[in-house]
């Protein structure tokens, strides 16, 4: 440990790996940060670093403790610089990490991130390693102060946890069992965003479309979660309605509903509810009814299916992504050969292919059939061509089409020699344009026309027929000759407008079912 220096004002870097759930904390532990006083740091080494970490990614504990390896010549030479360690890994590994690395001055887990200025002091003061690791969520994370990515697109979380027990996955280990916000805490939050000027929000959860099931029996739940289920529908269904009324937001997203949850009334809010985009993202992780029961899915390709047909029947420009996992234990080539149908019959605008690693601490660690590594790879390759030429061909049919662009900072990594730049359609696909004649911002939007297509991104080479200038873009401009964007984050998902990271080292988990 160095002794702190008490001169100036203490800066701070956040590195974010694993899913959206990692990175709405990161928001979470930079306002905690930034309400103690701490700024973000330049290009100066900060005085802080923290890592919120992952344990799911294969080699998680060995990208980090390289990481960490790498900083300790770096905080040597650093009097008073602090090293703390968040996130999924540390509530894994509690103790290992301080005797694998006994230069981390502070390890917190994933229920606890609300401590983590007081554990920095603390460990500043006595000189010694500070370790906190919570069993159960001590403050919803939605109640801590927060600095937002993005002055034009938001997350919202409406519940952490999980109650599935997925045999591939960690997570409700790591983030215990779902607990659900109250329907006007979210919508408040919701409204304050607005009011701030975000355009687009993104309602987040582990398993977000069991929203309802945290509060437990509906004759015993809050009158306001009664009150959205009048009717019959579910609490996830009720959410989406109610955010429709929400005068200003025009764009609503959701990430990640489970199938098995997947009820014909969400489907019904979806189409019904105008700002409710049309984009879907559904995990599939196989199409072999065998390897999902082996999975602990509760659900089935024709379940699966016809999810998809009841989605396209309501909502036919709808975009839907999935995720896929090649090689899990006990895989045929007949299995393999399932998940390849579903795809061809899904039509899945883009898919997140995983090849299956073991996870430590999760029943398919250790369950016979592990495949060879050759087998898997050979799997997976196959998967990414069919899906690359699926989503190609999903975006040929986007030629010629007007969309409406809500224009990003930075998402597409060419833009500037292209002289491009990029956003996001109603349905999530993601748009390089001309530059319109007219200045545009960051969160105002455009209407462009579609000139090609490619597997992974649209392209629109005409003048926008229309720029519509935002109270998000007013928000955008107004941030500007302020401190700089926070840290890059690495994700595995789509983006929803959010400024393009700045590169990391790895990237993380899906948070998706």
């Amino acid at each position: 440990m160095n002794a702190p220096l008490e001169t100036g004002t203490r800066t701070y870097e956040i590195r974010t790996y694993g899913c959206q759930m990692n990175v709405h904390d990161s928001e979470r532990l930079s306002g905690l940060l930034e309400d103690a006083g701490y700024v973000r740091a330049g290009e100066d080494e900060p005085d802080i670093i923290v890592f919120n970490t992952c344990a799911v990614r294969e080699n998680a504990d060995n990208k980090l403790y390289g990481n960490l390896g790498h900083l300790r010549p770096v905080k040597d030479g650093h009097p008073g610089m602090q090293i703390a360690v968040g996130g999924c890994l540390a509530q894994k590994d509690r103790d290992t990490i301080v005797k694998r690395a006994p230069w981390v001055d502070v390890v917190f887990g994933t229920h606890n991130i609300g401590s983590l200025p007081a554990l920095l002091d603390r460990a500043r003061i006595q000189d010694e390693a500070q370790i906190e690791i919570e069993e159960s969520l001590v403050t919803f994370p939605s109640t801590l102060p927060t600095r937002r990515e993005s002055p034009y697109a938001a997350w919202v979380s409406i519940s952490v946890g999980c109650n599935n027990t997925c045999t591939f996955c960690i997570v409700p280990a790591l983030r215990g069992k779902e607990r659900d916000r109250r329907p006007g805490e979210v919508l408040a939050e919701v409204e304050a965003l607005v009011a701030d000027g975000v355009l687009e929000i993104t309602l987040l959860g582990q398993n977000v479309n069991a929203y309802g099931s945290g509060f437990g029996a509906l004759a015993t739940a809050p009158q306001e979660v009664r009150d959205m289920t009048a009717g019959g529908q579910s609490a996830f269904a009720g959410l989406l309605r109610a955010c429709g009324d929400v005068e200003g937001l025009e764009r609503v997203r959701f990430t990640s509903p489970h199938p098995k949850d997947f009820t014909d009334d969400v489907i019904a809010a979806m189409a019904e509810t105008p700002n409710v985009m049309p984009s879907l993202h559904m995990p599939l992780q196989s199409g072999s009814d065998p390897v999902l029961k082996a999975m602990r899915r509760s659900y089935r390709q024709e379940r699966f299916l016809g999810i998809i047909d009841k989605v396209r029947a309501a909502i036919p420009d709808a975009a839907i992504t999935t995720d896929i996992i090649v090689g899990f234990p006990g895989e045929t080539e007949e299995d393999f050969e399932q998940t390849l149908h579903v795809v061809r019959e899904a039509r899945f605008a883009s898919a997140f292919t995983f090849q299956y690693s073991k996870r430590p601490g999760t029943p398919a660690a250790t369950m016979d059939g592990q495949l060879p590594k050759k087998v898997v790879q050979e799997r997976y390759e196959r998967l990414v061509a069919l899906q690359e030429q699926v989503s190609w061909e999903e975006n040929k049919k986007q030629l010629g089409r007007k969309l409406e662009v809500l224009v990003a900072e930075g998402e597409g990594r060419k833009d500037g020699a292209t002289r491009r730049l990029s956003g996001r359609a109603r349905d999530n696909r993601l748009v390089h344009f001309q530059v319109p004649e007219e200045p545009v911002r960051p969160g105002d939007m455009v209407t462009v026309e579609v000139t090609y297509a490619a597997p992974h991104h649209l392209v629109a080479d005409k003048p926008a027929e229309e720029v519509r200038r935002t109270r998000a873009g007013d928000a955008w401009e107004a941030r500007q000759g302020k401190p700089a964007a926070p840290q890059g984050v690495t994700l595995g998902m789509p983006g929803i407008g959010r400024p393009a990271p700045a590169p990391v080292a790895e990237s993380g988990c899906s948070i998706d079912q």
